[in-house]
């Protein structure tokens, strides 16, 4: 098998530690990319390809998750990880599990983590690295390593939530969700909500977005009994579909262009969560993106 084989047979692991490293589809693209430029460069054949290339992607992670987190402290407004449609690597055995690494709830975890924390977790956590592969992908004792793994266990525990539900009624509550949604019912709506629950929206100064985060189920069902309805108008539809692991919709303008991405985090048999990806720059892998701010003025319009 040459260079290139090898390289393509592992690229969906690549691509899996990066983005759960970095929670940008474009930026593990790239480190992937660079990845297989330093592969191809280097004079000698690697003994063992899998932990080059594991460490080669992990260390470019960590470097641009360094500089990407400045990035995002001068972000406009929420910042919710670029939407995942599937996860190329796939694993049937351990397939609830890379899930729910991959979740939007699991990415904000990681964002409290340093960037050396978050890669040794991803790393031992979720691809089951022995403690010496993690060690030589970081550059740091096995010792340091264990004592990293603990700490960040301890930082993504404390944020987890207790109950998590059952996937199929997950799938079940969501169906009926936005099958709500559509109708405008906003006393079906609200049933399904938690009283606390929140809606979240990204749109990084770069289309129309909630000026906060709306919380409450009486608030949200109000909001989004009005608001889908007048979508729907427009001929937006809302497209089922999963959404970093979870319960979600991309919702496309009436030409078929992407205007944002929904994920649902569903808790204890209600939608705790509702997080909305509209900025045009994290949606781009997804399709076509729609003009969203024409699309907010002819709603505006319709009021």
């Amino acid at each position: 098998m040459g260079r290139g084989e090898e390289f393509e047979a592992l690229r969906p692991l690549l691509f899996s530690i990066a983005y759960r490293v970095l929670g940008s589809v474009g930026e593990a693209e790239d480190a992937v990319q660079e990845t297989w430029l330093r592969y191809a460069a280097t004079p000698a054949e690697p003994r063992n390809v899998r932990a080059f290339l594991a460490t080669t992607v992990t260390r470019i992670a960590i470097d641009v998750l360094r500089s990407a987190r400045v990035r995002r402290e001068s972000y406009v407004g929420p910042w919710i990880p670029e939407p995942l449609l599937s996860d190329p690597y796939e694993d049937p055995a351990r397939a609830a599990e890379l899930a729910d690494s991959v979740s939007t709830a699991a990415l904000l975890l990681l964002e409290r983590l340093s960037p050396l924390e978050r890669a040794v977790f991803v790393l031992r956590e979720v691809f089951d690295f022995g403690f010496p592969e993690v060690a030589a992908a970081v550059g740091r004792s096995e010792a340091a390593c264990r004592q990293l793994v603990v700490r960040a266990r301890r930082h993504m525990a404390e944020g987890r939530p207790r109950f998590a539900a059952d996937r199929r009624e997950r799938e079940a509550l969501a169906a009926r969700f936005f099958g709500a949604l559509r109708e405008g019912d906003v006393a079906g709506l609200q049933s399904m909500l938690a009283a606390d629950a929140t809606v979240v929206g990204d749109g990084g100064g770069k289309a129309p977005q909630l000026a906060r985060p709306i919380a409450g189920a009486v608030n949200i069902a109000r909001l989004l009994g009005a608001l889908f309805p007048r979508m729907a108008r427009a001929a937006v539809t809302l497209q089922p579909h999963e959404v970093n692991g979870e319960p979600g919709a991309i919702a496309r303008d009436r030409d078929g262009r992407v205007l944002h991405t929904m994920a649902l985090d569903i808790l204890d048999g209600r939608v705790q969560t509702i997080r909305v990806v509209i900025n045009p720059d994290k949606l781009r892998h997804v399709g076509p993106v729609a003009d969203a701010w024409a699309l907010n003025e002819e709603l505006r319009r319709d009021r």
